[in-house]
């Protein structure tokens, strides 16, 4: 959440940065980097199968009644470490100049393309995509032979309020890419993309944006801390 909250901040582009949670311990830690929480969000709307849809009408609404209208809004997902502030200002420069846009939607050219796959159908199956060339089927030609497939990423969505609001969805219609760059787009989702964030990071491939401000420790940490300290101390004298 830090090195997204710090990206956020340092590409100056918002007027607020407003973090979406259903935890009070989520909450401390965005206050703590700098981000308002003016509102938790319902546990009904933060389930694993939560539509954004809800989550983020919910949010843009509960923000109207106290007052506060956007324009536009960007979702920053916190699993998306090194997406940086200049990541973020190209994104709205790009939105910006898209006249008709409705929305941007961060991808990556795919890598395990759709026309190789296959549904099964009983003892058999079925390509997903039963397209082919004059010469030979998607499924037995080569990726370099393909169409351009882009597979969406989770780093950064940009759109106008007004999508959610009257729309019923939070893309709309006219919806324009911004390809990520190197690893802009990477998730963290499970242990194995944990494991290989920290070999980018210590080969020099990725970096993480600056945070100035020291780690988030909860009150307990702390606690803990100086009870350390103190025994330091008594062992030291």
């Amino acid at each position: 959440m830090a090195y997204t909250l710090s990206a956020a901040s340092e590409s100056g582009i918002f007027t607020d940065i407003v973090v979406s949670t259903d935890s009070i311990e989520y909450a401390a830690v965005a206050r703590y980097y700098g981000a308002e929480v003016p509102f938790l969000r319902p546990a009904d709307l933060a389930g694993d199968l939560s539509p954004d849809f809800e989550w983020v009408n919910y949010t843009l609404r509960r923000l109207r009644e106290l007052g506060r209208r956007y324009d536009a809004f960007s979702l920053l997902r916190v699993t998306s470490p090194f997406r940086q502030a200049e990541t973020i200002d190209r994104a709205w420069r790009l939105f910006l100049e898209t006249p008709g846009a409705d929305s941007l939607r961060a991808v990556e050219k795919c890598k395990q393309h759709p026309g190789k796959m296959w549904v099964r159908h009983g003892q058999y199956m079925a390509p997903l995509l039963p397209f082919r060339t004059p010469q030979q089927p998607w499924h037995s030609s080569p990726y370099q032979a393909l169409p351009e497939v882009y597979a969406q990423n989770a780093s950064l969505e940009i759109a106008w309020t007004r999508v959610v609001l009257e729309g019923g969805g939070i893309a709309g219609d006219a919806v324009i890419p911004f390809v990520s760059m190197g690893y802009e787009g990477f998730e963290l989702n499970n242990s194995l993309d944990w494991a290989v964030a920290e070999t980018l990071l210590s080969q020099g491939d990725a970096r993480l944006p600056p945070v100035s401000q020291a780690p988030y420790s909860t009150p307990e940490d702390r606690r803990a801390d100086t009870v350390r300290g103190k025994t330091n101390e008594h062992a030291d004298a």
